[in-house]
């Protein structure tokens, strides 16, 4: 495992002086092979569906479930690759294909490259403007009312990350955003289209439902068993993704006046070594360092990528293999956070070490 953390804006390079390690090759997408992974994703996504229509035994019914999150995810990606304007050429074909893969999550695509795009990616890491995993500091928690207490034990636990993106990203960054004036249009022209595809989603599978079972009752199951399920499970891989993406003891987050981008695109994020059958359906975003110094850069070419840039960085690039243990591990461990000295803590307990000499002592 690499760790190296900057103390001082004059020890740490630029982001333009990362991108351009970047071969040229990286960002070649022709259309077709775009359309080639959407096409295999549909395909693993449909026939995931049709096993889970008529599987009935909770033994086949529970891993299809399983399946059908990660066959989620795996659309998502590609349409996520579509809205950094990464996966085609064509601005257009980028907005058809990511609004179009983005329906069976229910995400609304202008409101995510508002939020995914201009926030997270304008900001990683840096406090009061990365809304995504953004840690509270123990004075903070204390001032939370006893349920928002106990909503922050379960979403930061090591069961919590669905819950924390179903609520905190989808629900209230989305649903519920009320979008600045500039945006207002397109966002909500892509709400009502994410309504209308559920409603119609929610008529068809009850109805099919109605019609297999001969009952309401199975018009309700299919619905659950074919569209709801499987969005949870979507929300739960997407959540634990990002959340190992940003969150690690060694993985500092910054004031506004100490980030850079730099700091953040580079040093605030992990290439992980991810086992290839969970590639397939997260499509290299494991390789995240590439993707953050870069989004423009087609998933297929993150791993040229992150080649150019460790050998460029070396050690100032996190780099670590994709453990369960490692994430159970974080989970007990980062709870909140002193922007002061650049430390996680849990919630009671002492202060960990400082990351500069957590970083030195594994190293």
């Amino acid at each position: 495992m690499r760790y190296c953390f900057a103390v001082s804006a004059q020890a740490v390079p630029t982001l333009s002086s990362a991108i351009e390690v970047i071969p040229a090759e990286c960002y070649e997408n022709p259309t077709w092979k775009g359309l080639l992974y959407v096409g295999r994703a549909l395909a693993v996504y449909a026939a995931t569906l049709a096993a889970l229509f008529w599987a009935e035994a909770w033994w086949l019914v529970l891993p299809l479930w399983i399946l059908s999150g990660l066959s989620l995810t795996g659309l998502f990606i590609l349409a996520h690759d579509s809205a950094h304007g990464a996966l085609f050429k064509s601005r257009r074909l980028c907005y058809g294909v990511g609004q179009f893969l983005m329906l069976p999550t229910l995400h609304m695509y202008e409101a995510w490259v508002l939020g995914h795009n201009r926030l997270h990616h304008g900001h990683t890491v840096r406090g009061g403007a990365d809304f995504v995993w953004h840690p509270l500091t123990a004075e903070q928690y204390e001032a939370l009312s006893p349920f928002r207490k106990l909503r922050h034990r379960i979403e930061w636990s090591w069961l919590g990350a669905g819950l924390y993106y179903m609520r905190d990203v989808w629900w209230e960054k989305m649903i519920r955003l009320t979008p600045p004036k500039k945006w207002a249009s397109a966002i909500n022209r892509d709400w009502w289209i994410v309504m209308t595809f559920f409603a119609t989603a929610t008529a068809g599978l009850g109805t099919l439902g109605y019609l297999h079972y001969g009952s309401l009752g199975g018009g309700v199951w299919l619905w659950l068993k074919l569209l709801i399920v499987p969005w949870v499970a979507f929300n739960y891989a997407i959540g634990i993704a990002v959340y190992i993406h940003h969150i690690a003891e060694d993985i500092p987050w910054y004031k506004r006046h100490e980030w850079t981008k730099f700091k953040g695109q580079v040093q605030g994020t992990t290439i992980f070594k991810a086992p290839r059958w969970l590639d397939f359906f997260f499509h290299q975003i494991f390789l995240h360092v590439p993707h953050h110094v870069d989004m423009r850069i087609p998933f297929y070419g993150l791993p040229a990528a992150a080649e150019a840039i460790r050998a460029k960085f070396g050690d100032l690039v996190r780099e670590q293999p994709l453990t369960l243990s490692s994430y159970l591990r974080t989970t007990r461990r980062c709870k909140l956070y002193d922007f002061e000295r650049k430390t996680w803590s849990p919630y009671r307990g002492g202060a960990r070490k400082p990351l500069a000499a957590l970083a030195s002592a594994r190293s």
